[in-house]
């Protein structure tokens, strides 16, 4: 079977993470594990949910990609997604849009793009609240410049991506089962 990254991108509160826990639980994807210089969320824990970096030690990494995000350093090296990779050969992980451009322009045919979306973006707030987003973070995502990019497909990755609508979790696990069934298709071996 070839090598796999499930790219899990969209704006915040779509269900990425869902998706990704999804993904892990039912096939056994691991997630490469990335870094960020934002503090942990209650019961976060380092390297199991990031590698929580000062800014200092986030720029001794070797990075595929890396971002900044609400005044944050997010990225993910190429050691991570190696070690991820030695684990299985399909592995995901949670982007945002410029880094999985970044992905599927590196990366080709080993990437596969996933973009989550809702119809109805009020229940985003919703959602950034059940996971434990204080009103203040939750304020400086929904008026920042990557909440604006990541509303809608970037052109970039149309016709790249898998876009799935995920407003309904048991559509969005038929869509997502979809997807990983035509990324994985083993191809005969010819003789």
């Amino acid at each position: 079977m070839d090598r796999k990254i499930f790219v899990l991108t969209g704006n915040t509160g779509t269900g990425k993470t869902t998706v990704a826990n999804y993904l892990n639980e039912f096939y056994e994807m691991p997630q490469v594990i990335t870094h960020t210089t934002r503090p942990p969320r209650e019961g976060e824990i380092d390297q199991i949910d990031y590698y929580f970096e000062s800014p200092e030690s986030f720029l001794k990494n070797h990075y595929l990609e890396s971002v900044a995000y609400a005044n944050f350093q997010y990225g993910s090296s190429y050691e991570g997604l190696e070690r991820a990779w030695e684990k299985s050969p399909l592995i995901t992980i949670v982007l945002d849009t410029a880094g999985a451009k970044t992905y599927a322009d590196k990366l080709g045919d080993e990437a596969v793009i996933i973009f989550l979306t809702v119809t109805k973006t009020d229940e985003i707030l919703g959602r950034l609240s059940k996971r434990g987003d204080n009103l203040e973070e939750m304020r400086q995502r929904l008026e920042s410049q990557e909440y604006q990019r990541d509303i809608q497909l970037p052109s970039s990755l149309q016709g790249i991506a898998h876009v799935v609508v995920n407003d309904d979790w048991q559509s969005t696990k038929m869509a997502i089962d979809n997807i990983v069934k035509q990324a994985v298709v083993v191809e005969p071996e010819e003789e």
